[in-house]
């Protein structure tokens, strides 16, 4: 009875990692398709000769190392800001007494519910008014903006659960507040860092619409608008476009992998502990 439901067990584990991977292996599929082949009703269709041109396209005419570029600058300054920024939230609202804390922990919690999209508008105006448009500041202020809330409540329940005793004990070597910060509680809460590294990561890479709204020079665009050079008014180079989509894929798929047993404990951990 139990190699029963032992194999049930697999077969159903087996039939939710195929599900996780289906749009991975669809996409990789369309990507080999050439532009004749999408017009059908096959969910899957292997071609007889794969279009690899496709990424050749993709790589070329879809400009994409300069896009990665700047996605990478944008998402890797975005994370150390909100790195920073969380931290040094999360350790004044869990270890510092002062007035209104609670309030303001409360406000600042406030922008979990906050989608980063409403803010497109108001941003916007603000951004140009000040000439904040078509530079990296004007998405890595906002990217930052929408995550270090999420930062600082992982952050605050693990500070939550770190005995204060050792802090008390630097104060007592000499050690300043910025030492007992970065020096000493920085390295206990690595995997809640890494957790909102990631998540973060995750956050600003694949984003579109913020960007298509606060940037019209070519030098500065991001990785999603690679697929948009494959859209034309009147046809559309569809396997190029689904080539930028797998190569666009790949490093959210490495950093996760990579990451994947720091991100349970930092998510796990900051809600039992916090």
């Amino acid at each position: 009875m139990k190699n029963k439901h032992k194999t049930i067990l697999w077969i159903l584990f087996i039939l939710v990692a195929f599900g996780q991977l289906f749009p991975l292996i669809w996409l990789f599929n369309y990507s080999l398709l050439s532009s004749s082949d999408f017009f059908s009703s096959s969910i899957l269709k292997w071609p007889s000769q794969p279009e690899w041109q496709n990424y050749v396209n993709a790589w070329v005419d879809g400009k994409f190392p300069k896009y990665l570029f700047n996605s990478v600058l944008v998402s890797t300054v975005t994370i150390l800001l909100t790195v920073f920024l969380s931290l040094s939230l999360a350790y004044a609202f869990t270890r510092m007494q002062w007035k209104m804390r609670s309030f303001f922990f409360t406000v600042i919690l406030l922008g979990i519910m906050i989608p980063i999209h409403a803010t497109l508008l108001p941003n916007f105006a603000i951004f140009k008014a000040i000439g904040l448009t078509n530079s990296y500041l004007g998405l890595i202020i906002p990217y930052t903006a929408v995550s270090v809330p999420l930062g600082t409540f992982i952050l605050s329940g693990f500070l939550r659960s770190i005995p204060s005793a050792i802090e008390e004990s630097a104060v007592m070597d000499g050690c300043s507040i910025y030492r007992i910060v970065f020096q000493i509680i920085m390295p206990l809460t690595m995997p809640a860092l890494v957790t909102i590294a990631v998540t973060t990561f995750l956050t600003c890479w694949n984003e579109f619409i913020m960007a298509a709204t606060f940037l019209s020079k070519d030098s500065l665009k991001t990785l999603p608008f690679s697929v948009m050079n494959f859209a034309g008014q009147y046809s559309s180079d569809y396997g190029s476009q689904f080539a930028v989509m797998v190569l666009t894929s790949i490093p959210a798929i490495i950093i996760y992998a990579l990451f994947n047993e720091q991100i349970t404990k930092g998510v796990t951990a900051g809600a039992v502990k916090g």
